[in-house]
């Protein structure tokens, strides 16, 4: 049997144990069930830990991962594109601020003499 039914499984009996056993006692319904429910978990996490490892392993190799992620390619392309498309910006920004500032320095105004 594959572990997470197995888990699973388990998990369940120990809810329905636990509210079985409140209900014979009387126990309000939602109170009851919200105690099984915090001993379900308590006792799975405690108890269980080997079963829910394998569960973990189960769903993980399950998922693998490929070797190759053809997107990441793309994207990594596409930012290294907006990354120099972002430098040669600032690039022509700064030739031009440089060209503009000399232009500047060597254009001086001539004082204006107004003899009248």
């Amino acid at each position: 049997m594959k572990p997470w039914i197995s888990y699973s499984l388990l998990r369940v009996g120990v809810f329905a144990a636990a509210f079985t056993v409140l209900m014979i006692a009387n126990v309000e319904p939602w109170i009851a069930a919200l105690i099984a429910a915090i001993l379900g978990f308590a006792i799975s996490y405690v108890f269980f830990s080997k079963l829910r490892d394998a569960v973990a392993l189960d769903l993980a190799s399950r998922r693998g991962r490929p070797s190759h992620d053809p997107d990441r390619d793309a994207e990594d392309a596409a930012v290294d594109h907006d990354v120099a498309e972002a430098q040669a910006d600032a690039s022509a920004d700064a030739d031009a601020d440089a060209s503009a500032s000399s232009a500047d320095q060597s254009t001086t105004p001539t004082p204006r003499s107004d003899a009248s």
